[in-house]
Parts: structure tokens; sequence; C-alpha cells
């Protein structure tokens, strides 16, 4: 998902030069934006926000909770997700304004989908919380205290998952522009179907 989330988040940085995949950047712009009276600018970052919000929201409403337990409706999320990145790959194409809050829409949703996993806050779609988890980790490992080494890796796993997903997405949008996002919305698509396949 980390990988998913790096690509997308390329791809959009590329085209738009605003980030989909996590809000700092976008409520930064958002007062930046207002104190320079840039008010068609300001609607983008608030765009950006509610999108993100909205997709965290239907979420929320969709899963019921934020403990990591593999169901049926993630298979659904993965589905909706998929079909708003496919939307917003053909709205980027024809050069409509929903672009934007759409991907961030998906961002949002796929972020709230595993928000907890085993006690451990777990983020998808940005890493910020997840270099500051590593180096707390390492700094108490250093000190003598006993740390659990799938936290460790896990929390390294994503971090790399998500450089290679924005690797991955700035070398396929050499060759292909927008129609980049049709990889992950079908990668997305495949996930979901396989997880309503396998959940009971």
């Amino acid at each position: 998902m980390a990988t998913i989330a790096g690509y997308v988040n390329v791809v959009m940085l590329s085209f738009f030069a605003v980030p989909v995949s996590h809000m700092s950047g976008a409520v930064s712009h958002l007062g930046i934006n207002l104190a320079a009276v840039e008010l068609a600018d300001v609607m983008l970052a608030a765009a950006i926000v509610a999108g993100f919000f909205l997709g965290a929201l239907l979420s929320g409403l969709v899963l019921r909770d934020t403990q990591f337990k593999m169901k049926r409706r993630y298979g659904f999320l993965l589905i909706l997700e998929s079909g708003l990145l496919t939307l917003t790959m053909f709205l980027a194409l024809r050069g409509a304004n929903a672009t934007v809050p759409l991907a961030a829409m998906a961002c949002g949703l796929q972020n709230a989908m595993a928000s907890s996993y085993r006690g451990l806050t777990l983020r998808t779609t940005h890493v910020t919380g997840i270099v500051t988890d590593l180096g707390a980790l390492l700094g108490n490992r250093i000190r003598g205290r006993q740390i659990s080494s799938w936290k460790f890796g896990l929390l390294f796993s994503v971090l790399v998952a998500f450089f290679l997903g924005g690797l991955a997405g700035a070398m396929v949008l050499v060759f292909l522009q927008m129609w980049a996002l049709s990889l992950v919305a079908l990668l997305c698509l495949i996930l979901g179907l396989l997880v309503l396949m396998v959940s009971s």
C-alpha cells in the first residue's frame, strides 16, 4: 500500500506540483496562499485537504474499525480506490479541476484503512511518523531497551516501499505521462478482488 501511495504522490506532484498523499504540505500551502490572498491556490489547497478528509471519512464509515483485521470490506475499499484513481487519470487527461482532490481522496481512503496494527500506529501514505518512530526505536535499542524487531522491520519496509513506489512512479511517468496512474489503479483492483476472494 505504501508503494501505491508513493507512486501516486510522485505522479501528481510531477503534474500539479502539489502533494496528495500527506496533508502537511497542503495545509502549509493553504496558509501561504491565504497570506498572499491567492484565492485560486487557496481553493486548490483546501480541496486537497477536504478530499483527503472525505476519503478517510469514507474508509471509517465502511470499516467501522481502526484496528487492521483482514475483512471483505478492505476489498471493497481497494476497488473504490481503484475507481478513484481511474477517474483521477481520465479527468487529468481532460484537464479537469477535480483531478487533484480526487487523488487526495484516494490517498485518504487508503491511509485510514490500516491506521493501527498490533498496537503500532501505521500510515501508508506518508513517512514522517515512520522516520520518527524508526529513530526513536533505534535510540531506545542503543540505550539498551528491548524493542520488538518486527516493529522496526515493519516500519522500515513501509519506508522503503514508499520510496520505491515514488521511484517507480517517476520512471513510468517518463513513458506514460498521466496514463501512469492506470497501473496503480489496476493493482488496487486486483488486490481488492483478491481480498474479496480470500476474506470471509
